[in-house]
C-alpha cells in the first residue's frame, strides 16, 4: 500500500534572458512555489505555482501557506494506490480552500507525477484514454513582449531565426499605435509566420473594436486576438466579439467550469485559453477542453511564467487532449536555466515530453 508521506515547498526564482513585458507587468524572472510530494515507497512527485499578483492574485507566500497550512494536511496520509485513489485525492485538494487554484494546481500536479511514477508512464497517459497514442513532442508559439514597433520587428526576426513559426504579440498598452506594431511585425517576418495577439485586458470595449477592425481592414493575417477586455467584462467580451470578423480568445475571463459554460452562453468567445494555474487541476482543465470541443470553440493550453516544472504539467495536458491551435508553452523557453534535472525541454519550436517516470524529474538544479 502507498501512501503519501509529506509535501514540501520551495521558493525558486529563475531569471529570464530577456525580459518579459505585457499590458498588466514586466519581470525578469520566474517567481514560483515548487511543491514536492514524497510517498511512502520513497517516490517524488513535482508541481509547481507561479507567482503572478496581477493576474491569479496568488504570491509566493499566500501559495506557500494555502499549501503548507490547508493542502498538505488534506493529503498527507492518503492512499495511493490506484486511479480512484488519485481522483479522491485530487478532489480533496479541489475542496480544501477556496480559490487559490495555483497553489491547488501544484499539489494536483505533483500528485499526478507520483502516481504516473508508480504506475511507469506519463501524466499524459494517465489522464487519457485515448488509443492513437500520445505525442511526446508538441508545437509552441513564442512570445513577443510589449514595446516599439522596431524593437518589436528586430525581436520577431530573431525569433523565427530561432525557430519558432507561431508569434504571440503582446498588445493593449496602447490602442493607438498597436496596429502599427503588428504591421511592423508583419513586415519583419513575411506571410507565412503565424501572428496572434494578446492584449492582456488593456483595452476598452470600443479601443477593442476600433483596433480589430483595423487589423481587419489592414489585413495583417492575425490568427485571433486573445483577451481584449477586462477579465470580468464577459458581457463586454460577447459585445466586442458580435462586432468583428477577427476571431476573440478568452483567458482571463474564463477561469474554470463555471466561467467557460458562461462564456459558452453568451456567445463571448470563439476560443478559450486553459491553464492549469487558472482552473488547479489537471482533470479539470482536461475536462474543460472536452466541453468547448464539445461546443465547437477552439482552444489551446497556456502557462504563466512558470519554469520547466509546471509548463511540464501544461504540456502533459495537451498531450493528453490536443487543442485545436498550437498551444502557448514557451514560458520555461524564456528560462536561463531549468531549476530541475530533467523534465521537458526545448528544440526551437518543439518542447519534448517524457514518456515514462511522470514529469522526469529527478532533483533541483538550484533552490531559493
Amino acid at each position: 500500500m502507498t501512501t503519501i508521506d509529506r509535501v514540501t515547498t520551495t521558493s525558486s526564482s529563475v531569471r529570464l534572458h530577456t525580459p518579459f513585458v505585457t499590458s498588466l507587468r514586466r519581470t525578469e524572472t520566474t517567481d514560483t512555489v515548487v511543491v514536492t510530494i514524497t510517498d511512502s515507497d520513497g517516490r517524488t512527485g513535482w508541481g509547481e505555482a507561479p507567482q503572478v499578483w496581477q493576474v491569479t492574485g496568488e504570491s509566493l507566500a499566500s501559495a506557500t501557506a494555502c499549501i503548507e497550512l490547508m493542502l498538505a494536511p488534506a493529503v498527507v496520509g492518503r492512499r495511493l494506490d490506484d486511479r480512484d485513489d488519485l481522483a479522491a485525492a485530487g478532489a480533496v485538494v479541489q475542496r480544501a480552500v477556496a480559490r487559490n487554484f495555483g497553489a491547488k494546481a501544484a499539489v494536483d500536479a505533483a500528485l499526478h507525477d507520483l502516481f504516473a511514477q508508480a504506475e511507469g508512464t506519463s501524466v499524459a497517459a494517465v489522464l487519457t484514454t485515448r488509443a492513437d497514442g500520445i505525442r511526446d513532442l508538441l508545437t509552441t508559439d513564442v512570445t513577443l513582449s510589449a514595446g516599439a514597433a522596431d524593437a518589436l520587428a528586430d525581436t520577431a526576426r530573431s525569433r523565427v531565426a530561432d525557430g519558432f513559426t507561431t508569434l504571440k504579440m503582446k498588445v493593449g498598452t496602447d490602442a493607438g499605435t498597436d496596429v502599427q506594431r503588428v504591421a511592423a511585425v508583419r513586415e519583419a517576418v513575411g506571410p507565412d509566420v503565424a501572428i496572434r495577439l494578446d492584449a492582456n485586458q488593456g483595452w476598452t470595449r470600443e479601443e477593442a473594436v476600433a483596433v480589430i477592425r483595423a487589423l481587419e481592414v489592414a489585413d495583417l493575417g492575425v490568427e485571433f486576438v486573445e483577451q481584449p477586455v477586462v477579465a470580468e467584462d464577459v458581457e463586454g467580451l460577447a459585445w466586442v466579439r458580435e462586432r468583428v470578423g477577427l476571431p476573440v480568445m478568452a483567458d482571463e475571463s474564463c477561469y474554470g467550469p463555471y466561467d467557460l459554460e458562461r462564456i459558452i452562453r453568451l456567445g463571448a468567445a470563439d476560443l478559450v485559453n486553459v491553464k492549469l494555474a487558472k482552473c488547479g487541476s489537471l482533470t479539470v482543465g482536461r475536462d474543460m477542453l472536452r466541453r468547448a470541443h464539445e461546443e465547437g470553440l477552439r482552444t489551446i493550453v497556456g502557462s504563466m511564467m512558470e519554469s520547466h516544472i509546471g509548463v511540464g504539467a501544461a504540456a502533459a495536458l495537451v498531450a493528453a487532449e490536443p487543442t485545436t491551435e498550437v498551444s502557448d508553452l514557451d514560458a520555461g523557453w524564456w528560462s536561463v536555466a531549468s531549476p530541475v534535472v530533467g523534465g521537458v525541454s526545448y528544440c526551437q519550436n518543439q518542447i519534448r515530453l517524457p514518456t515514462t517516470g511522470g514529469f522526469g524529474i529527478s532533483g533541483f538544479v538550484t533552490a531559493g
